[in-house]
């Protein structure tokens, strides 16, 4: 006898916002399984507003409200029992972050949690990672978005620690990362990997997902850093329109994915990994976990 819940998770990100929904299937005597019934990306770029003035636009205001109402009538399709919904970076630093939280809920009926980095990087955690760690390894997970870069550090199938930073593909994009970031971030990496003979890296965001796609691999096979070091130079030699033209990348993503790729690389060469996993997991695969699990 199986019985099936439906959950759904919210990810308001600093480039775009997701609408993820989840057929939870239960079984006796078994673990419960994850299946991702439908996924709805829109590229709404926050990240652009926040950063650069400080505030969301009215029109991009407008544009949430109209995907969130679009959100909320594809739950009701799909009789999703329950939700949540998180904004990250570029919500937290736009001043009328609240003053949109509460549009939102009049206009679309959608309850909007704005969360920090910790807990954001909390969430991604309770994702399924366990099935990938293996108990005498150490791996660095690093999540990418438009306003933040989380990195956790996992060893012997345990979390020892994590921290967000203000280096993300949106603000990258608009020189707005400062030599004492990168810094900063090169100091914890090295601090926090050093006592380990050998690190892997786990990626996590829509841009690690689309260099794995555009690589060819099998899900279970990793990137090389050589290979991210190629792919790099490569895509950085390519114009933003062939991007787009040659490699299909969406417009929204032939930009980020070129600062995102020397994210990853600098983490990987600042904890000696030579090897980056990419499974499908993010901010929402997180939500739906951490909800039927009783975390958040």
């Amino acid at each position: 006898m199986i019985q099936i819940k439906k959950y759904a998770a919210i990810d308001i990100g600093s480039n775009a916002m997701r609408l993820l929904i989840v057929n939870i299937v239960e079984q006796d005597g078994k673990e419960p399984q994850f299946n991702k019934s439908s996924l709805v990306r829109v590229p709404i770029r926050l990240g652009q507003d926040a950063f650069t003035v400080g505030e969301i636009s009215a029109e991009n205001i407008d544009r949430m409200c109209d995907a969130m109402k679009a959100f909320n009538l594809l739950m009701k399709v799909h009789k999703v029992e329950r939700y949540m919904a998180f904004a990250t970076s570029a919500m937290r630093e736009a001043y009328n972050g609240k003053e949109v939280v509460a549009i939102i809920k009049k206009k679309a009926d959608i309850k909007i949690e704005i969360i920090d980095g910790k807990k954001e990087a909390a969430i991604i955690a309770s994702t399924d990672l366990h099935h990938l760690l293996k108990s005498d390894q150490t791996y660095l997970f690093v999540d990418v978005g438009g306003g933040s870069t989380e990195f956790t550090l996992f060893s012997n199938g345990k979390m020892i620690t994590s921290r967000s930073f203000k280096a993300g593909t949106v603000r990258l994009l608009n020189n707005m990362v400062c030599d004492v970031v990168w810094n900063e971030i090169e100091k914890w990496i090295k601090t926090n990997t050093q006592e380990y003979d050998e690190v892997t890296l786990i990626g996590s965001g829509g841009n690690i997902n689309k260099l794995f796609k555009l690589s060819g691999k099998i899900q279970e096979k990793p990137l090389s850093y050589i290979y991210m070091n190629s792919q790099y130079s490569f895509l950085s030699s390519l114009s933003y329109e062939q991007r787009i033209s040659e490699l299909g990348l969406n417009p929204d993503r032939a930009d980020v994915i070129i600062p995102a790729t020397r994210i990853y690389m600098n983490a990987m060469k600042w904890s000696g990994a030579r090897n980056i996993y990419v499974p499908k997991i993010g901010l929402s695969d997180g939500i739906v976990k951490a909800m039927y699990y009783g975390k958040i």
